[in-house]
């Protein structure tokens, strides 16, 4: 039996074992953007019993399957930013578009029976404001520097300097994404529809928490998995 160490951070338990997401997710514990803080840490931010959580991760430990989830912790750097990018990037690609319109409509025709659907169009609006160029940033300049670094055994110079650079600018976009899905997950009572909700606004909104999942595995990926590892690797070649 694996012994779990609660000082460990939140995201290395995920990328140790993707599975566990679940149980983060199904506590309300950020293990993408906050998963540098360790579990001891975390559990008292969320007022939420240490004990207790380690027992739910064993017990997903024992049941899992992970033939529903890569594990991406095994791949090379360049299979993964490959992933990221046909995963996560073409999902929202096509989705963003999807729900600039559902969120407009809803806001639009709903708002008066409820203000906080402004805010949440507001929150959507800016959340997809920051993907589009941050997609575009990872695609033509931080994962071309990823896959050079692991292509070459030879110590590499970038036009940045360091690839912790762009990284930092990436880490700093990934928050500011939090943000906004914290507000879209509030504004909307954790995705619960009214009971007058129409269709439309129930599609919306369990468009939203696919979203939101998705991008909590987007960001882990990318902040505890690819990020640490590419600065290692660059390290390691100085």
């Amino acid at each position: 039996m694996i012994t779990l160490d609660p000082e460990q951070t939140v995201g290395d338990f995920v990328r140790q074992k993707p599975t566990r997401a679940r149980v983060f997710e199904s506590l309300k514990i950020d293990y993408c953007c906050g998963g540098k803080v360790s579990l001891v840490r975390a559990c008292e931010k969320r007022g939420i019993d240490l004990g207790e959580v380690l027992q739910a991760i064993s017990t997903n430990d024992e049941q899992a399957d992970l033939g529903t989830l890569v594990d991406v912790d095994s791949m090379g750097l360049t299979e993964l930013a490959d992933h990221i990018e046909a995963t996560h990037h073409a999902y929202l690609r096509e989705e963003l578009p999807r729900l600039d319109a559902m969120t407009e409509k809803v806001a639009r025709v709903h708002g008066d029976k409820d203000e906080r659907l402004l805010k949440m169009r507001q929150a959507f609006v800016a959340l997809k404001a920051e993907l589009e160029p941050h997609m575009m940033k990872e695609e033509r300049i931080l994962f071309p520097i990823v896959r050079q670094l692991e292509a070459s055994p030879e110590r590499q110079e970038f036009h940045c300097g360091s690839v912790a650079n762009p990284i930092r600018q990436m880490e700093h976009e990934h928050d500011q994404a939090g943000d906004a899905l914290a507000i879209l997950n509030e504004s909307t009572d954790a995705y619960t529809p009214p009971e007058w909700a129409c269709n439309t606004y129930r599609a919306m909104l369990d468009s939203l928490a696919r979203l939101e999942a998705d991008m909590h595995q987007h960001i882990h990926k990318e902040n505890n998995v690819l990020f640490p590892k590419a600065i290692q690797l660059e390290h390691s070649r100085a």
